[in-house]
């Protein structure tokens, strides 16, 4: 089963890869493809999680972080807690995950500028490679180029 089978998966770049919720089969994958740590974006909600992610995540000898982001209020200290746990994994190869990769992207992509010398057009065209973000997101972005990107 490839990589590419996961919901919405996106290679970023050599280190960084993000997707919708994985199966269990698939998070064996991403730790079979070279992934040395997880971070979950997604809220711990039955409808779009696995039972125990962090359980089998270290079973599969990956780091995991959990960083649930309400989807209808993302807030500026979830983006810190993204930007705070990929700094400390700069050395990993890391997969970010949520339930559809729309939360993934918009950090992604704020992310891609203040850390991966991204400019803001790649930037756009990345947060909307799955979905149009709708106000709320959009505002979330804005804010955080706003606080982060000087």
């Amino acid at each position: 089963m490839p990589l590419d089978d996961i919901k919405n998966f996106l290679p970023v770049d050599a280190r960084i890869g993000t997707a919708g919720q994985p199966s269990e089969a698939e998070l064996a994958e991403v730790a079979a493809g070279g992934y040395q740590a997880v971070v979950n974006l997604g809220l711990l909600n039955p409808e779009y999680c696995l039972p125990d992610e962090a359980g089998l995540a270290a079973s599969l000898g990956l780091a995991y972080r959990h960083l649930p982001v309400n989807f209808d209020a993302p807030a500026v200290a979830d983006f810190e807690a993204f930007v705070a746990q990929m700094d400390a994994w700069a050395g990993e190869r890391v997969f970010v995950h949520c339930a559809a990769n729309f939360r993934v992207s918009s950090f992604m992509a704020v992310y891609g500028e203040m850390r991966l010398g991204w400019d803001r057009d790649r930037a756009d065209r990345h947060v909307r490679t799955f979905w149009e973000p709708n106000r709320t997101w959009q505002a979330f972005v804005d804010d955080c180029r706003a606080r982060f990107l000087k």
